[in-house]
């Protein structure tokens, strides 16, 4: 399967995809079923099962979140300097199957620690997947965007499929007549688990075609001092969980983690700034900017997770065009299923703009992503406005706000992950993936504060009270939103420059 194949010759492939990109596309959509079939059940779980309120299941699940990301900088920078991006990945995947079988066991009792073990694992397979779609591509390769959309899809093909599935069997909407209720949470968990190890088993069965790439950065070192750094790095990997396990039940120790974790990979960042040109340094200055303003984006974006998951639950109806459909699923997987339907049309329409020179830089597109969020929120705060005396809105224009803010997802995610690799000097690829990723951390960790402030709010009101203060809260959103689009736009030319030859 192309064992002897050098990065140069699979860098010079024919068409518009190398075959190895279908590898990697299968393997990420296997693991994004199972950790986005996981983030939808979080909060519902914490409310129903382990009996917080929802102020606090916000709170937890902002943590939880924020931890997944936050590790995949760690991930990313164990893969940099010790593992490489195979062996950091088989590791993940690894600790994520443990973590979902942990939690299939007894979700109740062993619930964060099953989820110790996916953040860790997820902070190691994560980031370095992405970076190697991006090794496959030379640096002035204008396919490597059309690369990264295609693995986009796949993202989202599994999260659509984990995203509906496991809150259905959860909630009881599918098997229902074979599983009994208090199963349903453990098969839920218990195909997170199993479609981890398809992953994984994927990757391993091709990963000889990747040639050189992703294996060890330490091969010039003799085999023992090798194999104690990455023995070390497993062992390390695993004492740290009872610290996890501490952090992500206390919230306010997650306040700590992030405190911390942020200014302390700058730091780093600032270090490895030393070692370039002024060039490369205002490459990476321009990526910090992405990654700063990303920061708002998913915090506003991962309300999915969090409020809109117990809106979801609580305040909508069960049609979608008059077809019957879990709310919780769809709020879950709407975003994915117009990613797969909408995301060849995007690039269409950025190629048809290319052709007549019209096309919008990558600054403009990050700002018209941050309308489009604020567009698909206001649609949110309009469904009050078709409310029953019960507090219950359509699910048909709740659908239609996730329409509007998949366009925006589309301006922004997959070309932030193809403008990494683009910015950033090879050696410092993961880490700077992982910055983008940890990014999504601050965007998790800010998402749940957002979404506690709103539940807060609306502790003790009637369905009909919840309902309108959800929605103001989420008017509230639109409006920022809108803000942070029309500065980026404003601050465009400034981000260009720095970006020089990057387009």
């Amino acid at each position: 399967m192309g064992q002897n194949l050098t990065v140069e010759e699979i860098q010079n492939f024919k068409g518009k995809y190398p075959k190895q990109l279908w590898y990697l596309f299968f393997s990420e959509m296997w693991e994004r079923f199972s950790f986005y079939g996981m983030r939808g059940m979080l909060v519902i779980f914490m409310v129903n099962q382990l009996m917080m309120n929802d102020k606090v299941a916000n709170l937890q699940y902002g943590a939880t979140q924020a931890f997944v990301y936050a590790f995949t900088f760690i991930g990313g920078l164990f893969a940099d300097k010790i593992l490489g991006y195979r062996k950091s990945l088989f590791w993940g995947g690894i600790l994520m199957i443990v973590g979902s079988v942990i939690l299939a066991i007894d979700p109740k009792q062993f619930f964060f620690f099953g989820i110790s073990f996916t953040i860790i694992g997820t902070g190691f397979f994560k980031p370095n997947i992405s970076t190697m779609v991006g090794k496959l591509y030379k640096d002035d390769d204008n396919r490597r965007d059309a690369g990264f959309s295609l693995f986009y899809a796949g993202v989202n093909l599994g999260a659509l499929i984990g995203g509906y599935l496991c809150i259905a069997v959860a909630n009881g909407n599918m098997l229902s007549s074979v599983i009994s209720e208090h199963l349903r949470w453990n098969f839920a968990f218990g195909f997170a688990a199993i479609v981890m190890v398809i992953s994984l088993l994927t990757f391993v069965q091709t990963q000889k075609s990747l040639g050189d790439i992703g294996i060890s950065p330490l091969l010039n070192l003799e085999n023992s001092k090798r194999k104690t750094y990455e023995f070390s790095t497993y062992l390390g990997s695993l004492l740290v969980i009872p610290i996890v396990i501490l952090l992500v039940s206390n919230s306010e120790y997650t306040d700590i983690f992030m405190y911390i974790i942020g200014p302390c990979s700058l730091l780093y960042l600032l270090y490895e700034m030393k070692n370039f040109s002024i060039q490369e340094n205002k490459k990476l200055l321009a990526a910090l900017v992405f990654i700063l303003f990303s920061i708002v984006f998913w915090a506003f974006f991962e309300q999915s997770g969090g409020s809109l998951s117990l809106f979801a639950a609580s305040n909508l109806n069960k049609t979608v065009l008059g077809v019957s459909l879990d709310p919780n699923g769809v709020n879950n997987s709407a975003n994915s299923f117009f990613v797969i339907a909408f995301a060849a049309l995007v690039g269409l329409v950025w190629l048809w703009l290319a052709k007549r020179k019209i096309e919008p830089n990558t600054v403009i597109k990050f700002g018209l992503g941050f309308l489009f969020l604020a567009g698909g929120f206001y649609v949110f705060y309009y469904t009050k406005f078709f409310a029953n005396a019960n507090g219950i809105t359509s699910l048909d224009l709740f659908t239609f706000g996730w329409f509007v803010i998949t366009f925006g997802e589309l301006c922004l995610s997959p070309i932030g992950m193809s403008i990494m690799t683009k910015l950033s000097p090879s050696k410092l690829q993961a880490v700077m993936m992982g910055m983008w990723f940890l990014a999504s951390a601050y965007g998790q960790y800010f998402a749940g504060l957002l979404g506690a402030n709103i539940a807060g709010a609306s502790e003790n009101a009637t369905n009909l009270e919840k309902l309108m203060i959800y929605a103001d809260g989420y008017k509230q959103l639109a409006i920022y939103a809108l803000v942070a689009g029309l500065l980026l736009i404003l601050i465009s030319p400034l981000v260009k420059k720095l970006m020089q030859d990057v387009k």
